[in-house]
């Protein structure tokens, strides 16, 4: 492993001086998983307002499988520029929305007629997918999964299983929410089959809310924000085949792992299932904002007129960069990287497990992977303060990346896809030394006590 060199003065002057008018002038509610503010960014990289350059593990959380920049992208940003910036859809149409709509009812899973509704945000795709649900089943309960993100809205917020800093405070939250436990192995050692998972959906029937007031299943099918748990490969065919037996709906909430982020378009076709409903957003936008719906053609058209909708929903201009965003993806073989990219995770991740006891799991699939750190090998304690401390070491290293979990201790890849091998192994080169310098610190603590 070699040397990785302190950056000098992180942050910057700069960086100081803008953070302090942050601060003066922006609530500490939006938080900041760093305090470097970025001046330039191009594919995988980043470069701050005080010159330092950075890897870029974070993707925006996410939104830039395609890169920061994205030369279609821009492109056709700029192409739509020259014909006019805002219309509303709603009250005269353009061409734009309805190819978005007509490639996200091709490319989602399920051999069946589909249509698309564009909205801005991930959380509002939720919101519109559980009113699209209750419309066409005439039934007000949803069932939702622990360890689950689905956004901060009201609703979404109601949906999300993380406490702090989610949903402390702001209580009361939407009715007729029920959750159940999602089917995390490492957590759940004892019991690690899909049908040892499955039957908690069953039982929330017997003691919570009854099957004939259930309008829809929402999961994740690999859990983001709750630290990139992935299930068993033959659950959500069982969660599936639960929720067809009863008339509810199973919508997939592929916000985060949806466009090559796990080396499919959607992390559902992994599972082999063909969900009623799915939202998407994030690097459906190539860096702009835009989210989706899309669903069964029958199920889609529930709602009445007027009813789904808003103002800035399906912007040309983001418009313009979903169908560049996704004709990258096409074009450039990054279903492929993203199963590459993934590969060289696991093979260095196993390599620090091996060497580090604080390396309790790795997972994932293609380029949506991460590690769960453990104080205790045998406990699983949760080593949260020791993620927090890789995460800054790496960011003062050159390197920025996120962290997630319920418990604050998992180290999550969403590196864009366009990252170049060397800056691959540059990034993970910063990871290990980040590792062994808190194993370093822990271990001379212990020698001490």
């Amino acid at each position: 492993m070699k040397t990785i060199q302190l950056r000098t003065e992180i942050p910057g002057p700069h960086s100081r001086a803008l953070m302090a008018r942050r601060e003066a002038a922006i609530p500490r509610g939006p938080g900041n998983a760093t305090p470097i503010f970025a001046a330039h960014a191009e594919g995988a990289t980043i470069e701050d307002v005080d010159g330092n350059r950075y890897i870029d593990f974070a993707g925006g959380i996410g939104c830039l499988n395609v890169g920061h920049r994205s030369p279609r992208v821009t492109a056709g940003v700029r192409e739509q520029l020259e014909k006019y910036l805002h219309l509303c859809f709603a009250v005269t149409p353009y061409e734009g929305y309805v190819a978005v709509a007509e490639k996200l009812n091709k490319l989602t899973p399920g051999n069946f007629p589909k249509k698309t509704i564009l909205i801005n945000s991930g959380a509002e795709a939720i919101e519109n997918a559980i009113k699209i649900a209750r419309a066409y089943t005439k039934r007000p309960a949803v069932i939702c999964f622990e360890d689950a993100f689905h956004g901060r809205t009201l609703l979404t917020m109601s949906l999300t299983s993380k406490t702090h800093p989610y949903k402390a405070g702001f209580q009361p939250f939407a009715s007729d929410i029920y959750r159940i436990p999602f089917a995390y192995p490492y957590r759940n050692p004892s019991g690690t089959s899909s049908a040892d998972f499955a039957h908690h959906l069953e039982d929330a029937f017997k003691r919570s809310v009854a099957p004939e007031s259930v309008a829809a299943v929402i999961a994740e099918p690999v859990l983001g924000e709750g630290g990139f748990v992935v299930p068993p490969r033959d659950y959500f065919k069982l969660l599936q085949n639960i929720c067809r037996k009863h008339g509810i709906l199973f919508i997939a909430d592929e916000i985060q792992s949806g466009f090559a982020r796990t080396g499919k378009w959607f992390a559902s076709e992994h599972f082999g299932i063909e969900p009623d409903l799915i939202t998407t957003a994030k690097s459906l936008g190539g860096g702009m904002p835009i989210a989706a719906v899309t669903g069964r053609a029958e199920i889609m058209d529930a709602p009445g007129p007027g009813s789904l909708g808003g103002t800035y929903c399906g912007h040309p201009l983001s418009c313009a960069a979903a169908l560049a965003a996704i004709e990258t993806i096409e074009k450039e073989g990054m279903l492929a990287r993203s199963v590459a990219i993934g590969e060289h995770f696991e093979k260095r991740a196993h390599g620090w497990q091996k060497k580090w006891s604080l390396v309790g799991d790795v997972r994932g699939l293609g380029g949506m992977c991460a590690m769960e750190l453990v104080r205790n090998a045998q406990t699983r304690e949760p080593a949260d303060t020791e993620t927090k401390e890789i995460a800054r070491y790496c960011y003062e290293h050159g390197l920025i990346l996120i962290t997630a979990g319920t418990f604050n201790n998992v180290v999550r890849i969403l590196v864009p896809l366009v990252v170049s091998d060397e800056q691959l192994t540059e990034g993970f080169d910063v990871i290990e030394a980040a590792l062994a310098s808190v194993a370093e610190r822990k271990q001379a603590v212990l020698s001490h006590a």
